[in-house]
């Protein structure tokens, strides 16, 4: 018995040393430590010392003993890490290394420091920003009629063109100091997401020139030269730019451009020029129509040398600036994309342009990438998280408004269950999209959060593609007639841009968030790659031998907490709250313990491979993704109280978080490349199984009831709306519908009481109207009440009719006598 309670002490003893994860000389004192108790107490005797010397103090030591452990260890399993390692080309350490990594590597890491979380600040807007927002933002919104944009149009009014150049829409990001609005990130978000609740096209059309854009790359790596000439012209709006990287046969992976740039010299009004002769053939290129100025990446070459460097010809991907009626440019036409905004083809024949176009001087020639890659992840954390939001946000508001409006089987359909299995998912992913675009916006303002911003685009957007769905299918035949009244079918044609743009989702999701991810948020593999990379032998081995003990012991320590968490229910895991949250913070620690274990013992059984298997690298980032949207659901949690809607909204969001990453989790054990290391994976990752099943029906019909009651003037109501556009007015597509919604509201009590009495033959009558004059009649209903349910009545027929037109409108919108007989405005100015 004796021995048996001893053995059950020593195991919790190393059992709490690996789960706290001590240090090694910690781990050999206190295994030192215990062979003297047992020897002292008659436990050990002299061979049993002598054994355990052997067999744990030897190894102890020579792991203890640095050189020692050097020079029999270390340095063999160096030299093969050296010769197994692939090259890091130049592009491919740049793309590494471009941005920051930020609170994803806490979450990725196995053990998040809540308390960093916590003591983020979220951007406010300034008085200035909410003053653009509530009243420039507002006007444009109130300027756009986005059927006339889309159908007879397809382009933007002028006067709608007009207004966002003069009034800095496209200088959002440009500082003051040269005549830009020197907004937030969180700032221009707020903007973006407004304008595209009332038309995309605006809202792409603004949020380019403030994402990847020449404002942007002059502002970070522009000489002050450069700064000078052309940003006041920008934020004036004087210059409209676009940026050319895509080409015709380079998508994903821009560093393929065959796009070339030739230094030499030519004679310009009689003086020798040192410059560049550029040729691109490029597409996708939004706002290139209509640009007056634009960026250019290409590949840098200069085989005279006449940089100064002669020994180096290929300088890599560089960027440059450059006017659009440069001689050789062409440009003007137009694609035409699934939203009606400009874009287009770019071509450049033998474009010849000074030396110090290139973007930071000639001291940045074969840095291009870097900078587009870094501006890229600053682009992704705010212009399409925005555009998501937006989308969630405003199908959250009129998905319910007409749930509630629309009646059929003599029931509002909002009560329907299959209703509400698709109207609950648009209320979580809504109320989910708001916490991760502020986190997420929050975070560009304080660094350049590379990974983050990846996944973000990816869930984001995807997102955005089911919430559509959902209010189609709640919508039925109402979102599918196009005209003036639908403010579905727009979005719903206009997805596929927001899934492509910045690099399609597929790609994003299998190659990005993993890849990068795995390497830049691991506090060590990185570090290891350069040691093996360095050319002194014996430095690099010193550097690597320090970081491979390290990280032995960050991975046994992660495969003990994520076990041990996953046993227990994650029960002796921290919270650092004492709320309705404090289990999902458990949990979520106890997944992100599982997910440190598996990406390391993934990295170290499959090596280089794992790029290879996008599949397995996709699901893990699938983990850290959620992990990082569940605690940005925790953070807003926090930051706004813990209302009684956020605590249904709240729980709606983690309990799907949750269940996606154990989905996640099983199909990477399921479809893991090495069968023998699945058992492993799985007794680590869900050693009980999987737990989470999603929201509950019942969770998912309180989310349902909140939503279909919900008021604007509300806390709650307010968080949900601040940044959005919602028309007024019953000739505005969504005034005429919230119009009707507020006024089912005020009728709300006595409409349900005259629509039961109907229902069982208290109140009699074959029309509303003789209904209604019953009900007077009967005293049912006051004269007043009826002449409200009248109005009401009136109004909620009229949310319900789709548009029509005549065959002439519709072969010609822009014909006047055909736009008279459809009562649409006679006087189109049609943009230059």
């Amino acid at each position: 018995m004796t021995a048996v309670i001893v053995a059950l002490v020593l195991v919790g003893l190393y059992w709490t040393l690996l789960y706290r994860g001590v240090s090694l000389p910690v781990f050999t004192g206190v295994t030192v430590a215990v062979v003297a108790a047992l020897w002292a107490v008659g436990v050990l005797g002299p061979i049993g010392v002598a054994v355990v010397a052997v067999l744990i103090g030897v190894p102890l030591a020579i792991f203890n003993i640095v050189p020692l452990r050097r020079a029999l260890m270390t340095k063999r399993l160096y030299g093969v890490f050296r010769k197994i390692l692939p090259e890091m080309g130049p592009t491919e350490k740049e793309a590494l290394e471009a941005g920051d990594v930020w609170w994803e590597a806490e979450m990725f890491r196995g053990r998040p420091d809540w308390k960093q979380l916590h003591d983020f600040q979220l951007t406010k807007l300034t008085a200035e920003e909410q003053s653009f927002l509530d009243n420039e933002t507002e006007q444009l919104c109130a300027m756009i009629d986005d059927w006339q944009v889309n159908f007879e149009l397809k382009d933007l009014p002028e006067d709608v063109w007009d207004y966002i150049r003069s009034n800095g829409f496209f200088a959002m990001l440009i500082p003051k100091e040269h005549g830009g609005l020197g907004f937030s990130a969180y700032g221009q978000s707020c903007v973006v997401a407004k304008i595209a609740t009332r038309s995309l096209t605006a809202a792409v059309t603004v949020m380019v020139p403030n994402s990847l854009g020449p404002g942007e790359l002059l502002t970070h790596y522009g000489t002050k030269e450069q700064q000078e000439k052309w940003l006041p012209g920008l934020a004036s709006g004087k210059e409209l730019p676009c940026f050319a990287l895509t080409g015709v046969e380079v998508g994903s992976d821009a560093t393929k451009m065959p796009d070339t740039g030739i230094v030499c010299k030519r004679t310009v009004d009689g003086e020798e020029v040192l410059g560049l002769s550029l040729n691109f053939n490029k597409r996708y290129i939004t706002l290139a129509p209509v640009a007056t100025m634009m960026g250019l990446a290409f590949k840098l070459k200069d085989p005279d040398g006449l940089l100064g460097d002669p020994e180096t010809v290929d300088y890599g991907i560089t960027c440059a600036l450059l006017a659009t009626d440069t001689p050789g440019v062409k440009i003007g036409r137009r694609h035409f994309p699934g939203a009606t905004f400009m874009n287009g083809p770019i071509q450049g024949e033998d474009v010849f342009v000074p030396i110090d176009s290139i973007i930071g001087g000639p001291d940045k020639a074969g840095k291009g990438w870097r900078m587009l890659v870094e501006c890229l992840s600053a682009g992704r954390g705010i212009s399409l998280p925005a555009l998501s939001t937006a989308t969630g946000k405003g199908m959250y508001g009129i998905t319910a408004a007409y749930s509630r409006i629309r009646r059929q089987f003599g029931t509002e359909i909002g009560n329907f269950e299959g209703v509400q299995e698709g109207l609950g998912v648009i209320g979580g992913y809504a109320y989910i999209l708001e916490n991760v675009r502020n986190l997420t916006a929050s975070g560009v303002d304080h660094c350049t959060p590379s990974v983050v911003t990846a996944m973000i685009k990816y869930h984001a957007t995807e997102m955005m593609r089911t919430i559509i769905n959902h209010s189609m299918d709640i919508h039925s035949g109402r979102g599918i007639i196009m005209g003036p009244r639908n403010y579905l079918a727009a979005a719903y044609q206009a997805l596929p841009v927001a899934i492509t743009v910045e690099g399609a989702n597929i790609m994003t999701r299998s190659l990005m968030v993993f890849g990068q991810g795995a390497i830049r948020c691991h506090p060590y593999v990185y570090s290891e790659m350069e040691a093996a990379h360095n050319p002194d032998f014996n430095a690099g081995l010193q550097e690597f031998d320090r970081l491979l003990f390290s990280h032995i012991g960050y991975s046994i320590n992660r495969a003990v907490r994520g076990f041990t968490l996953g046993i227990t229910g994650a029960r002796l895991a921290k919270s650092p709250v004492n709320n309705a949250m404090s289990d999902y913070y458990r949990h979520l620690e106890r997944f992100s313990a599982a997910l440190a274990f598996c990406a390391d013992l993934s990295m170290g059984t499959l090596g280089g491979a794992l790029k290879l298997k996008e599949s397995t690298s996709a699901r893990l980032g699938d983990v850290l993704s959620h992990l990082y949207m569940a605690s940005a659901t925790l953070k807003g949690f926090e930051v706004n109280g813990g209302t009684d809607e956020d605590k249904v909204h709240a729980t709606w969001a983690l309990e799907y978080h949750l269940h996606e990453i154990e989905n996640a989790f099983h199909e990477f054990v399921r479809n893991y490349p090495i069968k023998a290391v699945r058992p492993v994976l799985k007794l680590i990752a869900l050693p009980s199984g999987r737990r989470f099943s999603g929201p509950t029906d019942s969770q998912n019909a309180a989310l349902c009831d909140m939503m279909l009651n919900m008021k604007l003037d509300t806390p709650f109501g307010k968080r949900m709306s601040y940044d959005l556009y919602i028309g007024r007015g019953e000739n505005d597509p969504t005034g005429r519908l919230m119009t009707a919604f507020e006024k089912l509201q005020e009728v709300d009590s006595f409409y349900s009481e005259f629509l039961r009495g109907v229902k069982h033959g208290e109140i009699e009558g074959e029309t509303v109207e003789t209904q209604l004059q019953d009900a007077v009649s009967k005293q049912l209903l006051s004269a007043d009440q009826a002449d409200q349910i009248r109005e009401y009545d009136r109004l909620r027929y009229d949310v319900l009719l789709t548009d029509d037109f005549s065959k002439e409108y519709l072969a010609n919108p822009l014909s006047e006598q055909a736009r008279r007989a459809e009562g649409r405005p006679a006087d189109l100015r049609i943009a230059s």
